[in-house]
C-alpha cells in the first residue's frame, strides 16, 4: 500500500437519494453506523436530514444551508464505512484535504473538533453564506480549457464596477470565477462570442470572494466558541495548500477561506510532491476523482461510496 491521503468533497456533490448506497452498505454489514450519524445530525439541525437527503425535494437539498450539513454528514458516514471495510487504510492514512466545505470534514477526521461541533460550524457557515448570497445577486462560472492568466484576463475584461475574481483553481483547464451577477453574465456573453466553455454553476452566490462578507465574521464568532484540538495528522488548507497544527491558526485559515480562492490543484500537487500516491474520495459523488485524473491520471484515487 502506498502513502495514503483521504480527500473529502465539497458543496455540489449532493443529489437526492445519495444516502441509499451507504445506508445499504451498513445494512449489509448489519451495522447501524450511518443511521446513528444521521439521527445525531438531525438532533443538532432540528430537521430530518436523512429524509431530505433520501427524498428531497432537490430545491431544498441544493440550498447552501442544507447541502453543506448533508455532505458533511454523509462524508463522515463514508469515513465510518471505510473504517469497517478497510481499517488498514484509515490507520495508515498520513494526511487529508477537503474541497472548501470538505476541509471541515477533513478536520473532523483529524480530531480537531467533534462531529457535532463540526456540524454546528458547517450549519452556521452554510446559513451565513446563504445570507450573504441573498444580500447581493451573484454567482459562479466554471471556465473550461483556459490557463490561469487567460481566466484572470477574462475577469479583468468583465468585472466592470462589480466583483469578479478567480474562486477555485481545481485542475488544469478547470478554473471557477465568482462575482456579481452582471459580471458573470458578461463572462457568458464573451464565452458565446469567442466560443469557449463557461458554465454557470447552480450555487447561491459568489463563494470565495469579498461578496461573502459578513459571513466570515459570523464564522469567526462561531469558531471562537468551538472547542478545538491540534490535528492528529496534516490537513492541507484550501487557502495556502499548507498544513497547520495550532488551533488558532486553523481558526484563522477557516475564516480566510470564506473570502479566498480555493487552491485545490496546488494542494494536490503538494501532496504528490510529498510522496502521496494513494487517495480515497470519502463522500458523495466522483468530483474529486475526476479532478485527480486531470492533475495526474497515473495516481490511484478510489471512492468509498459506490455511485
Amino acid at each position: 500500500m502506498g502513502k495514503i491521503a483521504l480527500l473529502f468533497p465539497g458543496q455540489g456533490a449532493q443529489s437526492v437519494g445519495m444516502t441509499k448506497p451507504i445506508f445499504d452498505a451498513f445494512a449489509d454489514l448489519d451495522r447501524p453506523g450511518a443511521k446513528d450519524l444521521f439521527d445525531r445530525a438531525s438532533a443538532v439541525l432540528g430537521y430530518d436530514l436523512a429524509k431530505l437527503c433520501g427524498e428531497g425535494p432537490a430545491e431544498e437539498l441544493d440550498t447552501t444551508v442544507v447541502s453543506q450539513p448533508a455532505i458533511f454528514t454523509l462524508s463522515i458516514a463514508a469515513l465510518e464505512l471505510l473504517k469497517i471495510k478497510e481499517p488498514e487504510v484509515v490507520v495508515q492514512c498520513e494526511a487529508a484535504a477537503g474541497l472548501s466545505l470538505g476541509e471541515y470534514t477533513a478536520l473532523t477526521f483529524a480530531g480537531v473538533f467533534s462531529f457535532e461541533d463540526g456540524l454546528r460550524l458547517v450549519q452556521k457557515r452554510g446559513q451565513a453564506m446563504q445570507d450573504a448570497s441573498d444580500a447581493v445577486p451573484s454567482g459562479m462560472v466554471s471556465i473550461i480549457g483556459k490557463e490561469l492568466a487567460e481566466v484572470e484576463a477574462i475577469c479583468d475584461k468583465n468585472r466592470g464596477n462589480g466583483v469578479l475574481q478567480v474562486a477555485n483553481i481545481l485542475c488544469p483547464g478547470n478554473i471557477v470565477v465568482s462575482g456579481s451577477l452582471e459580471a458573470c453574465e458578461r463572462v457568458a456573453e464573451q464565452a458565446a462570442a469567442e466560443r469557449f466553455n463557461a458554465i454557470p454553476l447552480a450555487v447561491a452566490g459568489a463563494f470565495h470572494t469579498p461578496l461573502m462578507k459578513p459571513a466570515d465574521e459570523v464564522l469567526a464568532k462561531a469558531l471562537s466558541e468551538t472547542m478545538m484540538s491540534s490535528p492528529t495528522l496534516p490537513v492541507f488548507s484550501n487557502v495556502d495548500a499548507e498544513a497547520h497544527s495550532e488551533p488558532e491558526a486553523i481558526k484563522s485559515i477557516l475564516v480566510r477561506q470564506i473570502l479566498s480562492p480555493v487552491l485545490w490543484e496546488k494542494s494536490i500537487r503538494k501532496l504528490l510532491d510529498e510522496g502521496f500516491d494513494t487517495f480515497y474520495e470519502v463522500g458523495p459523488g466522483r468530483v474529486l476523482r475526476g479532478l485527480m485524473k486531470r492533475i495526474d491520471r497515473k495516481v490511484k484515487c478510489e471512492g468509498v461510496i459506490e455511485s
